[in-house]
């Protein structure tokens, strides 16, 4: 008798638990390239790397926060085909996608700096890259662009590039741990705000 009463108690708390909704929020943080995909490559550093480390300091710097929870497309160093990331985004329905990237200019050493962040045709992402610019540096270029990602994506989507990776002063401080981890509060800051 014990166990018929457990038993039917087991079957109520999974039904139960299966049909409560979920209020979860996620932030979709798209580390770009990965695998056989470097990206930018500069004295053996590569853009694949430092924008994965970059992600999963966002994600880390999170945790305690109940706002949002912090979904990687990547976690690893593997590459993900841009369909399967938007597949992924759009059925997570998620409030924003930020997809990281780090610039580079044709020439050996570049005096470019700063972010650009690219954006979709709507006023959330619009709105969101503002908010990045403001966070990062206000002279940011922001820019409305077609790529697969911003096209592709339901959520407010931007592509936003940190900074140059053939820019000395620009490099060394994206492939700092204290770097990674000032962009990362950044973003967390960001989501908190919003």
């Amino acid at each position: 008798m014990k166990g018929t009463k457990f038993f039917a108690l087991a079957l109520f708390s999974i039904a139960f638990l299966s049909f409560t909704p979920i209020n979860k929020k996620y932030i979709v943080i798209d580390a770009g390239h990965g695998g056989n995909d470097m990206g930018a490559v500069r004295n053996d550093i590569s853009e694949k790397n430092i924008v994965l480390n970059i992600g999963k300091e966002i994600q880390k710097f999170n945790h305690t926060q109940d706002k949002y929870e912090i979904i990687l497309t990547r976690d690893n160093d593997s590459y993900i085909k841009l369909a399967d990331r938007t597949d992924l985004i759009n059925k997570l329905n998620p409030e924003m996608v930020i997809s990281l990237h780090i610039n580079s200019s044709p020439q050996p050493e570049s005096t470019q700096q700063g972010q650009e962040i690219f954006t979709q045709n709507s006023e959330a992402s619009k709105s969101l890259a503002g908010k990045i610019s403001q966070k990062f540096t206000p002279s940011s270029i922001i820019e409305q662009k077609n790529l697969h990602l911003l096209r592709e994506s339901k959520a407010p989507t931007v592509v936003v590039e940190l900074g140059y990776l053939n820019n000395t002063k620009e490099r060394e401080y994206l492939t700092s741990e204290k770097g990674q981890k000032e962009i990362a509060q950044k973003f967390v800051e960001i989501f908190n705000e919003y």
